[in-house]
């Protein structure tokens, strides 16, 4: 089932049930090793799937949960390792959505849900990009309306010290800082959704230019211009809707102007700097 959260939506299953996950990996065509984020109705259900649970991952669920929050801590010894990827750790969130929210205190358990749509592609933020993406492949469709944020939550790892965000997202870096007080330095391979360096990725090509940067030479075929700067907050809840249409409009090349890298402008460039690696 897909399943709408504030942020984008996800492809769901029950996180304790090993062949619905492998099916999960099976229709996002996404490698086995990239871990998964399990989702649940409250903190008391995430901490039940922590081995450990640190001081810092407690006081960052207080100040953002429900809400696009991911912690990374180490995990329960019952957590599939195909939700994990193989890894000592397991990626946790409340997500912040009426009916997901309802639906998890009906289950009563954890949802792994990444987004829902092929590995590696634009993620979806509505019901409508769900279908287009996974087709028949997907049973069921929760249709929650446009997500309210647009893209990813942020992923922050607790089980080191000090903290490390490995993806900037909903939550800006500046107010995850402001709780925890001391962050590290992202560093190493791969090991959080969205770290990949090519990702989040539309057909057509992506240039993307620094604000009040000319554009430079237009680009041969048909292009379209995009402004992320005049107001971040409302490009990130369009963001993936306009790089698909783009595809739909049979564009060649969407060439956006970045916001300034603070808020939700981090996020916004991690996102686009992925697509545009695409090429």
């Amino acid at each position: 089932m897909a399943i709408p959260t504030e942020t984008v939506y996800g492809l769901s299953a029950l996180a304790r049930d090993e062949m619905a996950i492998r099916r999960v990996y099976e229709v996002k065509g996404r490698p086995p090793s990239h871990p998964l984020i399990v989702h649940f109705a409250d903190a008391d259900g995430a901490r039940e799937w922590a081995g450990r649970w640190s001081q810092r991952a407690e006081v960052l669920a207080e100040r953002f949960w429900p809400g696009p929050l991911t912690l990374i801590v180490e995990r329960a010894d019952f957590v599939p390792d195909a939700v994990t990827g193989g890894r000592s750790t397991v990626a946790l969130r409340v997500p912040d959505h009426p009916l997901t929210s309802q639906l998890l205190r009906i289950v009563g358990d954890g949802l792994a849900a990444p987004s829902a749509n092929r590995f590696g592609r634009v993620s979806p933020t509505t019901a409508a990009h769900v279908r287009d993406d996974l087709g028949d492949d997907v049973d069921y469709i929760l249709d929650g309306g446009s997500c309210d944020i647009g893209l990813e939550s942020t992923i922050v790892d607790c089980s080191v010290d000090p903290p490390q965000i490995l993806r900037p997202g909903g939550i800006a870096t500046e107010d995850v800082a402001a709780v925890v007080q001391k962050l590290a330095a992202t560093s190493g391979p791969s090991r959080a959704p969205g770290m990949l360096s090519s990702h989040y990725a539309p057909r057509c090509r992506v240039i993307l230019v620094e604000p009040g940067t000319p554009p430079g030479e237009p680009s041969t075929g048909r292009t379209r211009t995009l402004d992320a700067n005049a107001d971040p907050i409302i490009f990130a809840r369009e963001m993936y809707t306009e790089l698909r249409r783009a595809d739909q409009d049979g564009i060649d090349t969407v060439v956006i102007e970045l916001p300034p890298a603070r808020g939700i402008g981090t996020a916004i460039r991690d996102r686009l700097s992925k697509a545009a690696a695409n090429r």
